[in-house]
Order: C-alpha cells, then sequence, then structure tokens
C-alpha cells in the first residue's frame, strides 16, 4: 500500500533526512588512506546517537539475505555495488568508496548514500560519480505531481545507458516513511508514461547505482549482502529521499 504524506510529516523526515545528511558528511570528512570502513561506521552511529536518532540498518533483516545486518551503514568499495558491510581492510590510494546511510528520528526515516575516491583517483572514477549523481537530479526533477514512476525510472535510466554504464538488475529505489522500504518500487530504468501516478505527498528514495563495466549483472558476496560487478569494474551509487509536492521536489536529505 502507498502512503501520501502530510505536510507534518514531510517535516519530521526532512529532520530524519538532517540526520542522514550529517552522518554522511562526518563519515566522508573522515576517510582517509589508512581508515577502516568499520572506523567509519563507528562515526556515522555516534552522529546518529548524538542527534537522539536510531540507526535503521543496523540488524535490519529482509527476507534476502540470510543473516540481519551487522553495521550501521553499508560501506561499498570499489567492485561492490551495494550494502557492502564495512570491513577492517584500510582504505587504500585510489579506492571508490559508497556510502549508504538510514537513521529513524521520532518514527520517520531518512535514507540517502553518497560515493567519493579517496586519495588519487583511477582513471574514469571522477565521470562515473559524476554521471551517478546527474542521475539522481535527474530523477529528482522529474518527481513532480502529473508523472508516473516510469518517468523518474526513464530520466534515471536514460544518463546511465548514454555514458555506457550498467545498471544493476531488480535494485532501485523504493517509497519510505515510517519504515526504511515502502511501496513503490522505483527502477533505475525503464519506460516514460509508465506506471503509478505521481502525486503529492508521496515520499520516495531514488537511487541510481551504476557500474563502469557496463554490464547489468552481478553477484552476491558469500556474506549474503554485498552486490559485485561480475566484470570487477567499479560501481557508485548515490541517493536522497525526495517529497512530491505541489511546488516541486524537495530533497529532504539535506542540512
Amino acid at each position: 500500500m502507498v502512503e501520501l504524506k502530510s505536510t507534518a510529516a514531510i517535516e519530521a523526515m526532512a529532520a530524519a533526512g538532517a540526520v542522514v545528511a550529517r552522518a554522511l558528511r562526518a563519515t566522508r570528512d573522515a576517510a582517509a588512506l589508512g581508515v577502516t570502513p568499520r572506523e567509519l561506521d563507528t562515526v556515522a552511529h555516534t552522529v546518529i546517537r548524538d542527534a537522539g536518532a536510531l540507526p535503521v540498518f543496523l540488524h535490519y533483516h529482509p527476507g534476502f539475505a540470510p543473516t540481519p545486518f551487522p553495521a550501521v551503514i553499508c560501506a561499498s568499495v570499489n567492485d561492490v555495488i551495494v550494502h557492502g558491510i564495512p570491513s577492517d581492510t584500510p582504505l587504500r590510494n585510489g579506492d571508490l568508496v559508497s556510502i549508504d546511510c538510514g537513521a529513524e528520528l521520532d518514527g520517520w526515516v531518512g535514507d540517502a548514500a553518497i560515493s567519493f575516491t579517496v586519495g588519487t583517483p583511477h582513471p574514469g572514477d571522477a565521470a562515473l560519480i559524476d554521471t551517478t549523481a546527474a542521475a539522481l537530479a535527474a530523477g529528482i526533477a522529474a518527481a513532480v505531481p502529473g508523472n508516473r514512476l516510469g518517468d523518474i525510472a526513464a530520466a534515471i535510466g536514460q544518463v546511465g545507458r548514454a555514458a555506457g554504464y550498467g545498471i544493476p538488475r531488480g535494485f532501485g529505489g523504493h517509497g519510505i516513511g515510517r519504515r526504511m522500504h515502502e511501496d513503490p518500487s522505483v527502477p533505475n530504468d525503464g519506460q516514460p508514461g509508465r506506471g503509478m501516478p505521481l502525486r503529492e505527498g508521496l515520499v520516495l528514495a531514488l537511487e541510481p547505482m551504476f557500474c563502469a563495466g557496463g554490464r547489468d549483472s552481478y553477484y552476491t558476496a558469500a556474506d549474503g549482502w554485498g552486490l559485485h560487478t561480475t566484470d570487477g569494474s567499479r560501481a557508485a551509487h548515490v541517493e536522497h529521499t525526495v517529497a512530491i509536492t505541489a511546488d516541486g521536489p524537495r530533497i529532504l536529505t539535506t542540512t
């Protein structure tokens, strides 16, 4: 069931989203050569806890996973597309890192992700990250009353396909509110003019994820969580929680 949020609910979600934005900024600032993803997880957890919020990823257990997620953030490095479990492996020069984070505040959830490089970027990394961010911006611009879900999917997918990137099958954005994952699902590729009409009060987490090698296929790590590119190419992932309003899309995961 799709729930439309009231103005008050959207304001409450913006407060939760601001916590997520601060946690992501803190992890980005802390990321450096020799720092481990597990240390970045601690940084994010501290920000969320100090804000009086709860980390929604910690102990999250969807049906596809064999075990609950053991961390506050997803830390996906290089060929890991999404859902990477933070490890004790120090970050190295040139690593491409994607951090996904969610927080619940006063019963409402925010969810966002960023991608960045540590040290000297590998060739193509800047273009991959910038294109993924451009796709998110295109998806957000299409999130207006009167459009359809397919218009968001098509806007995101057109940017990725034009750059020759792969788009992992079966993964994309989602509704969000009192729970992290709500209806509807929002693909990262599709046909415009199709799908559910977009209405004022709908809140979506939009999250393009692109693979530099151009393949849509992936495999799941032995831990049951991390998704890896099948060709070993790098991946980027960015995300914002967005409310559809009469005045246009409102990004809720900012400060």
